[in-house]
């Protein structure tokens, strides 16, 4: 029995078509100071269908669809519209340019396990293709679409691709590859919105919630619970790359600060960084006293790291429970 309504995009309708379907969602905040760009769920949604429709076009309804993006909204977009299009989604790092003889084998064994037949990127990377080409001529015979230059329109061809339903497979999730060959665990709609379902509980997430995220998007704790968890409990994100973080790890506890955010977090050496990498004058200009949740994992938690975070932080109205 397949019910449309229990899958994400299921739950992005319900979002779109509730009163807050024009209230910002997802702010992404760029590298130069006042650059962000905010979608509301009406937004992504219009985004999504016409990827959706695009890739109907060429027939990949359950075909392994690889995003190859950078950190940023569009990178949302496609995602969304794999699952749209009752496509399966493979998120992976785009290729470095300056890197290549490491990362494209990476990308090589990710594409060829998960058999992709389509990329999903943007413009910006689209240009660099024939550099890629040049280094891996097989690429070539995948099918690139430029999803920020997809003509508007096309979102109202969108049809609800049929037989989606929560046993139906979302996307494909691969490890780092750092330790060997990336390897892929399949994920359907199902899996999700049941994990979606416990970190909403254990964050004690509410619809006045607020999210900031500097986590690669490409993984579970930038994707599942820095993105799907704000749509999931329809409350408002900040996102942010991951070199932003590492270029000015203060940029992180400033977007804290500004945008009140209550849920935020990222692995032990995240909240080191911004002890070790800030002034006194920097800590007190902060706000910190509506922070809730100060979520760490994804490598060891040592205690020493609260303390001094605590010790730091403690005077900006960060709490220590």
């Amino acid at each position: 029995m397949h019910d449309f309504s229990r899958t994400l995009p299921g739950g992005l309708l319900k979002l779109v078509q509730g009163p807050s379907a024009h209230a910002p969602l997802y702010t992404f905040l760029g590298d130069a100071d006042g650059e962000e760009t905010v979608w509301s769920a009406f937004e992504l949604d219009v985004r999504a269908r016409r990827i959706a429709t695009a890739l109907r076009e060429r027939g990949a309804q359950g075909e392994r669809v690889l995003l190859l993006y950078p950190p940023g909204l569009d990178y949302i977009a496609g995602f969304f519209g794999c699952l749209y299009a009752g496509a399966v989604a493979v998120p992976a790092y785009p290729p470095d340019p300056m890197r290549l003889e490491r990362t494209l084998p990476r990308l090589r064994a990710i594409i060829q396990d998960a058999r992709a037949s389509v990329v999903l990127t943007t413009s910006g990377i689209l240009g660099l293709s024939d550099f890629v080409f040049e280094q891996a001529p097989d690429f070539r015979a995948l099918h690139w679409m430029a999803t920020d230059e997809l003509p508007e329109g096309g979102e109202r061809d969108w049809v609800a691709p049929e037989g989606l339903g929560a046993e139906s497979l979302a996307f494909l999730q691969y490890t780092s590859g750092s330790t060997g060959t990336p390897k892929g665990v399949m994920l359907t709609h199902g899996n999700l919105l049941h994990n979606l379902s416990l970190i909403h509980g254990a964050f004690g997430a509410r619809a006045d919630s607020v999210g900031v995220i500097w986590l690669p998007p490409y993984h579970d704790m930038g994707l599942i619970g820095g993105i799907l968890e704000p749509l999931y409990g329809g409350f408002p994100v900040t996102l942010m790359s991951p070199m932003s973080f590492l270029k000015r790890p203060m940029a992180w506890l400033e977007a804290v600060s500004r945008f009140g955010g209550t849920i935020s977090g990222g692995p032990n050496f995240a909240f080191d960084l911004c002890v070790r990498k800030s002034t006194p004058e920097q800590r007190r200009a902060l706000d910190l006293s509506r922070w809730e949740v100060a979520f760490c994992g994804a490598e060891p938690i040592r205690p020493e790291t609260l303390e001094r975070f605590v010790e730091a932080f403690g005077p900006s109205g960060f709490r220590r429970e």
